[in-house]
This record gives structure tokens, sequence and C-alpha cells, in this order.
């Protein structure tokens, strides 16, 4: 199994932050699906201040290109992605349109 880790920005204000936060203890079962219809088994996200860290434990059908596309056909998915954009900032290193951005693993013990 392939693991990707990945961050992403939060707008910085608080309010904004806790209903984030609130989506995500409750995340559409649409989405939850389209999730694990890609190939990903295993997903958590971690905030520290309006930092996100998402760690995706994926299965050997999963790609990027994939996911995409699968995503760019599912209006739930696309409907998700324009509200949580509310909440989200990309970081100064992404490029236009781009979220998460796929971190590199620099040490492992």
């Amino acid at each position: 199994m392939k693991r990707y880790c990945l961050a992403l920005d939060l707008v910085n204000e608080p309010q904004l932050i806790a209903e984030y936060e609130n989506y995500h203890r409750d995340v559409w079962p649409e989405i939850k699906k389209s999730i694990t219809d890609s190939g990903i088994e295993n997903m958590e996200i971690y905030r520290a201040g309006n930092r996100l860290f998402m760690i995706m434990e994926v299965n050997d059908s999963f790609s990027f290109e994939r996911k995409g596309a699968m995503d760019a056909d599912n209006p739930k998915v696309q409907e998700w992605e324009q509200l949580m954009w509310k909440y989200q900032q990309a970081l100064p290193i992404a490029k236009p349109g781009e979220k998460w951005i796929i971190m590199d693993k620099i040490f492992a013990l």
C-alpha cells in the first residue's frame, strides 16, 4: 500500500475553521464513497493552526489522474469542493487552482 501526505491551508478565521471541522465530522456519504471508489483505503486529516495535513493510504488502483477524472464527473463532489473553497486557501507554492499539495518525504526511521 502506498502512502501520500498532503498539505493545505485554511482561511485563518476561527469561525470558518470551526465550520470546516463541523463539515468533516459528518462528511457527506457521496464524498466518502467517491474517496473509497478511487482506491483510497485510509484517509486522515490533521490541523495545526490553519495548516492541514492529510495522510492517504491507497491501493494499486489509485492514481491522482483517475481520482481527478472521477471527481470532475461527479456533481456531488463538485458541490463539496466548491463549498470547501470557502474555508480553504492554497499554499503559497500552489499552482493556480491547485488545492492539496503532495509533500516530499525527507526522513524515515
